[in-house]
This record gives C-alpha cells, sequence and structure tokens, in this order.
C-alpha cells in the first residue's frame, strides 16, 4: 500500500492534481489511499508514504511570505523517521518557496537542507515563470551527466522539472543542478524584485538515499508527476512534450521505495 498524506494542507492531492499519479501507481499494481494522519500504527499499515507540497497553517492558502514554518510537527518528524528506520519508504515532494521552507525541518531529518526559494538554470530557463515553453523547461539528463545512473533511473534519459526548488543532500544525487544554476529567494512567492540570489551549482532536484531499514527520495519539484495546463494553456506536467520520462520515474521511485524490483 502506499499512503498519501493529506493532512497537511497539500498543494497537490492525489484525487486532484496527482490523480494522473495515481493511476501510474494503480497500474502498476500499487494499492493508492489517502491519509491525513502520521501516527506509527497508520504507517506501518503501508508500504511507502508521499508527501507532497505540504504548507502551515500560516501560509495557507495563499499567503505565500516570509517567515515560513514547518508544516510538520517535532512529534511528526520524529515519527516519519522511526518508520523509516524500522524499513518504510518515504517520497518527499517539495517545491518552489514556500513549499520547500514548510517541508525543510523534516527534509532535514534525512539529511536534506533547502534553499526555500526559486531555483533553474539560467541557461535553460531565462526567469521563473508561471507557465513554462517546451524550451524553458528544465532539463536533467545523462547525456550532460546532471541525471545519474541508478536503478531509479532505469529507463529514464531525461527528467523535465518546472522550477522547483534546490537543495544539499548527503545522500544520492540523482539530478544535480548545473554551474549555472542560481536560487531566487524572495520574501514573497513570485515577487522578484531585488530578490537574493543563490549559487546552487551542485546542488539537486533530486536524491534518494537508504535509512535504516528503509528508503527515501526527495524531490524538489512537484509539478514533473501532474499533469496540468497552465491558464496560459500550455502542458506542465508528465503531459508536457518534453517530459515524456517523468511518469518512468514515478513508478521506479515508488518500486525502489517499496522494495520491488524496478521493471
Amino acid at each position: 500500500m502506499v499512503l498519501f498524506d493529506q493532512g497537511h494542507l497539500n498543494y497537490h492531492r492525489i484525487d486532484g492534481s496527482y490523480a494522473a499519479f495515481g493511476r501510474i501507481l494503480a497500474a502498476a499494481n500499487w494499492e493508492v489511499q489517502a491519509t491525513s494522519q502520521l501516527d506509527l500504527a497508520l504507517l506501518r499499515r503501508g508500504r511507502v508514504l508521499v508527501i507532497v507540497s505540504a504548507l502551515a497553517s500560516a501560509n495557507y492558502p495563499n499567503n505565500w511570505r516570509l517567515p515560513t514554518p514547518s508544516a510538520f510537527s517535532s512529534d511528526e518528524i520524529n515519527t516519519v523517521r522511526q518508520w523509516v528506520e524500522e524499513g518504510g519508504g518515504l517520497l518527499l515532494i517539495t517545491d518552489h518557496m514556500p513549499f520547500a521552507g514548510a517541508a525543510a525541518d523534516l527534509a532535514a531529518a534525512f539529511g536534506a537542507r533547502f534553499s526555500n526559494g526559486f531555483a533553474f538554470d539560467e541557461k535553460q530557463l531565462v526567469f521563473p515563470k508561471r507557465c513554462l515553453n517546451p524550451s524553458e523547461v528544465h532539463v536533467f539528463s545523462r547525456s550532460d551527466g546532471s541525471l545519474a545512473s541508478h536503478v531509479v533511473t532505469t529507463g529514464v534519459d531525461l527528467v523535465a522539472t518546472f522550477t522547483g526548488s534546490a537543495f544539499e543532500f548527503d545522500g544520492t544525487p540523482l539530478m544535480t543542478f548545473s554551474s549555472t544554476s542560481v536560487s531566487l529567494e524572495p520574501d514573497s512567492a513570485w515577487n522578484f524584485a531585488s530578490t537574493p540570489r543563490r549559487p546552487v551549482a551542485g546542488w539537486q532536484q533530486g536524491g534518494v538515499k537508504v535509512v535504516g531499514l528503509g528508503r527515501v527520495a526527495v524531490f524538489g519539484e512537484a509539478a514533473m508527476f501532474t499533469e496540468q495546463n497552465c491558464s496560459a494553456g500550455e502542458a506542465m506536467g508528465m503531459n508536457h512534450p518534453v517530459a515524456r520520462h517523468n511518469a518512468r520515474l514515478a513508478q521506479n521511485v515508488i518500486d525502489w521505495l517499496g522494495g520491488r524490483t524496478v521493471p
């Protein structure tokens, strides 16, 4: 069973923008169940826990200004950590500010340190925008070394993402930012006037790690596993023409986290 968190004011839900993600898992014979709690007894019923774009009440639904408090209590973080160490598989997906900041404490428990900003490669994307043309999507590829060879990238030659955030990680890198990548760190989401820039060359937008008897996968961008259309009509997610391998990555990650053989 895959447990899908919907108890932390999550921007993406399995019965909403992550429905396509749920269909991929169902086709691979995973049972997906939404949950609103992160207690140990419940987690032990599942094999994989998916948490996507959680928010604290202070920033919900659209007060996307600093400060960004944690979406998770210390007790919840300790519970998830214990469950993973016992053999659970955690898929933690965040996004650009404020989602990166809201998940920062939980991510830190597994060795990931997020920049609470908007990460992009200045060569691939001129400036972060809500809707991206095909040529402006951030692409991590095997051909340039930004997409690592790992069991979860089996059959995946490139991965497309749609801005998101960057993190430093003491695990195994999957998707690594290039030397021209930066993170814009505004005090309010999408307000880039006089915004500080942090170089994030060598930082990650995807990575995996073995923790105790369990496994963790962390991604800094959430639209990559959706099928959406922007207000201007452009595809943004697995339906984007450049993102043709994103669905395979989604299945591989869940299979790896759940201890299955990756197809």
